[in-house]
Order: C-alpha cells, then structure tokens, then sequence
C-alpha cells in the first residue's frame, strides 16, 4: 500500500494550532524514512498555504548540530512568506513554544537552482544576496530542550520542518564574494551578552556547501527545485540558544551587517 502523507501532515497542523506536542504520530500515519517524512512536508505547505514557498532552513549542517540532535546529515524544511521578517522585528513571545533562536547566514538566489546534483561553483553562482540571520525555532516534540528526537523520529522532524517557526534576515552585504564565508565568525547575543560562537568552516566545510546539498536533496526535488527570489538558510554555526522569556537577540558576523530581533 501507497504512504499517504495527508493523515500525518493533517495531524502536524492540528497539533501546532492546539499547542500539543506534534509526535510521536500514531503508527497508522507516521513516516517511516526521509521520502515519507518529505511527502509530509509537501503536504503541510500546500494545507498553510505556502506553495511555493519563500525559501528553505536547513539544519543540521554542523557536527555539533547533528551530536546534538542525534541525527547523521542535513535536513531542510521549507519557510512560509509570512515567517521572514527584517533585522529589528518585534516578535510576540506568546506567539511561541519552546523558542531558541540560531545564528546563522542565508542567502537570497538570483537564480533558480533545479532539483538534482549540484557542485560548490554553481551554488555559489545562483546567490544574489548574502547575510546574517537568525532562525526562531521551537520545541515542538516534548521535553525541553530539543525534545524526544529519538521518540519522534527523523521522518517526523522532516515533515514538521525541522524546528522552523520563523527567520530574521539581516541587511545584504555589499561584496560577500569579497568575504571568506570559511573563517568567517559568527557570535550570538542574548540582551548583549554572548551565548555562543562558531565559524562559517563549521557548515559542512564552507556555508554555500548546503546550498548545493539543498539543491540535490529530496526536498528540493519535491518542491520542484530552488528559485530565484527564494531565501536559504543555510544553517547555525552554533546549537539554539534557547530562550527563557521576552528577550533582546542579536547575530553579529565579521564583515556582515548584524541581524537583531525582540520578544516582547
């Protein structure tokens, strides 16, 4: 029998707008492996109204991320218009579950980049916009701080999009290409104190590295590939900072203007 994903992606929703842990799904609906937990996924952004969408997270692409999580690769999820928000936005805390927040670079594509292989140079090629970010996730999957992982299932997080509740994009840089995206620092401030750091070095080697995964990897074939206009977070050079109320969050990267957001 065919895996139906619309029960599971039904299911996610429904526990988002209840506020209800979203797994362990029952056995009759839950995914099984990563193509059930992305046809999940697809199904969740036609039900929020996010087709296409504006653009994609990816998690997991440092080593740190994935001892963490307890995961062994990358995984993206994919971000309604209505999450992206400018440098300085005022978000409602209650708004929010389990919120932590990651420092990040993302990236706006001048070009599209359909599903299938792709290398460094033609990832780097399809950039238009490089900047500094940060991703609001939540703890949707149980106890604090990330959650049961192993409980809910890699297939499951996939289909939730991996944590995702919304992204802070900072101002473009003038010349990324100028900068060395490898060493490039990145530091994350909770009301002006660091938290955390990490380098660009830490995302799979080099940042537009998980461009090009993104590009070939399940998610974009579902989707239809990587568009231009579309923005790619292309993951935290640190684990989420996780947040224990109404807070001032700012990412700062060497060479890039900072990217700040509230909780109010």
């Amino acid at each position: 029998m065919s895996f139906d994903p619309a029960p599971a992606a039904a299911a996610l929703l429904a526990a988002r707008k209840a506020r209800t842990p979203a797994g362990p799904l029952p056995p009759a609906i839950v995914p099984h492996d990563i193509a059930e937990g992305v046809a999940v996924q697809l199904a969740l952004a036609g039900l929020v109204g996010a087709l296409p969408p504006a653009g994609f997270k990816i998690g997991a692409t440092t080593k740190r991320m994935q001892d963490y999580l307890g995961v062994a690769h990358p995984a993206a999820g994919f971000m309604p218009r209505a999450g992206l928000h400018a440098s300085g936005a005022a978000l409602s805390w209650s708004d929010f579950r389990g919120v932590g927040v990651e420092c990040e670079i993302a990236v706006r594509l001048a070009r599209d980049l359909p599903p299938g292989p792709c290398d460094l140079d033609r990832a780097a090629a399809a950039v238009g916009q490089l900047f500094a970010a940060s991703e609001v996730v939540e703890n949707r999957y149980g106890p604090p701080p990330a959650g049961d992982v192993a409980a809910v299932g890699t297939p499951t997080l996939i289909a939730d999009q991996f944590y995702h509740a919304a992204a802070v994009l900072g101002a473009p840089a003038t010349d990324w290409r100028a900068l060395d995206l490898v060493a490039i620092e990145g530091r994350a401030l909770v009301d002006g104190v660091q938290r955390n750091a990490g380098r660009g070095a830490e995302l799979l080697g080099d940042p537009l590295r998980g461009l090009a995964w993104l590009a070939g990897s399940p998610v974009a074939a579902a989707f239809g590939g990587l568009r231009a206009g579309q923005v790619v977070m292309l993951g935290s050079v640190t684990p989420p900072i996780w947040l224990d109320g109404p807070c001032a969050v700012e990412m700062r990267f060497d060479g890039l203007a900072p990217v700040g957001l509230r909780f109010v």
